[in-house]
């Protein structure tokens, strides 16, 4: 019995340690970088893949733990988050405030260690998050806009560590992952839409769940599409994508387009809900896609 009650405070703290930096998230933006890099590197180098996975974790992990920070009063209001670590009193800001400070210190020195420009676009991404991306949420749907930016940036992050530049091709990276944000996260606005009300947050581009704001998840669906088979035609430089890898990502898109379009006709929670698992599904798929394309074309 001691042995079991001296392990809990243990767990709890690796929970909300988890919870603060949102390791779920932090993972899959991980993923996002470790692609992009896969598809810029002429050889792979496990080195760079490590500090890239560790860099990109401790920035994600930062940004997160600030917002929980600048966000915990309005967090307390919600049902999704009023048992964050903040809001549930398990975790002092001070607490948090030095993870999110370390967190930003170690992962502009690991990227860093890879080449300046990848620690440039990581700060940059951060500051985008806290300062502007976080305060906007409660002001203006634009919000979402400024939000697309540094979500954007870790799926050519993974290229700029490999090549230590910006050019067409990890522009084109940052162009998919950015429109697909749009329906992605209108989606999640849409089925949280009551909750987020009570944070007084503005996340639909309508401000409401109606026939306009499912127009623009559509529309931005389609160009999610067309923006990611542009390589195919060969005007991206060395980001290049086969036609089997283009029909592949344009199917997996139409899936995508097809509960955008059911959210139009039913405008229910459960319809947005599909519509945002289908997007988790065809970013990674469209990731695989593309790194699996690469090595075997």
């Amino acid at each position: 019995m001691s042995r079991l009650k001296s392990s809990e405070p243990k767990t709890s703290a690796i929970t909300d340690f988890k919870e603060i930096t949102k390791m779920g998230l932090s993972i899959s933006v991980v993923f996002s970088a470790l692609a992009g890099y896969l598809l810029g590197a002429d050889k792979v180098n496990i080195t760079t893949l490590v500090l890239l996975a560790l860099g990109g974790y401790f920035m994600v992990g930062a940004s997160n733990a600030y917002n929980q920070i600048i966000e915990r009063d309005l967090d307390a209001l919600m049902d999704r988050t009023k048992n964050r670590p903040i809001p549930g009193g398990r975790m002092s800001v001070n607490t948090a405030f030095f993870i999110a400070t370390l967190f930003t210190l170690l992962g502009i020195v690991t990227l860093y260690n890879i080449n300046p420009k990848t620690a440039m676009w990581g700060a940059i991404s951060i500051f985008l998050y806290t300062s502007v991306y976080t305060p906007l949420k409660t002001k203006t749907p634009l919000s979402v806009f400024v939000g697309a930016i540094p979500g954007a940036i870790p799926f050519m992050l993974g290229w700029v560590a490999a090549r230590g530049e910006f050019g067409i091709e990890p522009g084109t990276l940052f162009a998919v992952q950015f429109f697909w944000q749009f329906p992605h996260f209108w989606s999640i606005g849409w089925f949280l839409y009551d909750d987020y009300e009570k944070g007084g947050f503005f996340m639909l581009p309508t401000g409401k769940r109606d026939k306009g704001t499912a127009v623009q998840i559509i529309v931005y669906s389609v160009w999610t599409v067309l923006v990611s088979i542009i390589p195919v035609f060969g005007f991206t430089g060395d980001l290049k994508l086969s036609i089997v890898g283009a029909v592949l990502v344009f199917l997996l898109g139409l899936l995508m387009l097809v509960y955008a379009l059911r959210l139009f006709k039913r405008r229910t929670v459960k319809a947005a809900k599909q519509l945002m698992l289908s997007s988790v599904f065809y970013i990674t798929m469209l990731q695989i896609i593309y790194v699996a394309d690469k090595f075997l074309r």
